[in-house]
Parts: structure tokens; sequence; C-alpha cells
């Protein structure tokens, strides 16, 4: 069974920096795709960042040029860069997998927390 953990996040003022990382574990059909999401509190899950198998990387408006997503394969981690971190990035993160035949995998989320 897939599991995945995220993990690194916390309070920041703003200005500040985060690392989330995602740790992976158990067997995949291969790798279609690899995604960071974020909840705000009240509000719907929105996508952050997208890696998918192709070598295409995408980002949300408000993250291009703030956040980066990386990979290690050998580790099977994935990591979100945060950086200039605003207020409103206050959210629940959440990493997502998706596998060959379209399964997602979705980890528990971290908390990000951004004080003014």
């Amino acid at each position: 069974q897939v599991q995945l953990v995220e993990s690194g996040g916390g309070l920041v003022q703003a200005g500040g920096s985060l690392r989330l990382s995602c740790q992976a574990s158990g067997a995949m059909f291969g790798l279609n795709a690899v995604g960071w999401y974020r909840q705000p509190t009240g509000k719907q899950r929105e996508q952050v960042a997208m890696w998918t198998a192709k070598g295409d990387t995408s980002y949300a408006d408000f993250a291009e040029g703030r956040f980066t997503v990386s990979r290690d394969n050998d580790l099977n981690m994935v990591y979100l860069q945060m950086n200039s971190l605003k207020p409103e990035d206050t959210a629940v993160y959440y990493c997502m997998k998706r596998d060959g035949l379209g399964s997602e995998y979705w980890g528990q989320g971290t908390q990000v927390t951004v004080s003014s």
C-alpha cells in the first residue's frame, strides 16, 4: 500500500522560507505525476505545483517564482521549497502521487502558517 507523509510545515514570518518534504513508501505501478496542493481553512483545495513523468513542471500563478518542486528519486522524496512566504500562503499542504494506472495517493497534510 502506498503511503505519503508530509513534513516541514510550521509557523514562519512573512518573507521567510520553508521546505516541505514528502516521503513515499510502498510500490506504485509506475509514476505519472507528482504534485503539491494546499487547502486554506474554509476554502477548496488548490494545486500549487505539478511535475509530470514527461518532465514538465507547472506552478500556480501564486507560486511562480517563489516555490520550487524537486524530487530525489533515490530517497523517494519530493520537496516543495517555498520562499518569500505571505500570510495568504497559510494552508494545509498536501503532496500527491499519481501512478501509471491513474490512481492518486495523498498524504495527510502539513500545516503552514505565515504570520504578518
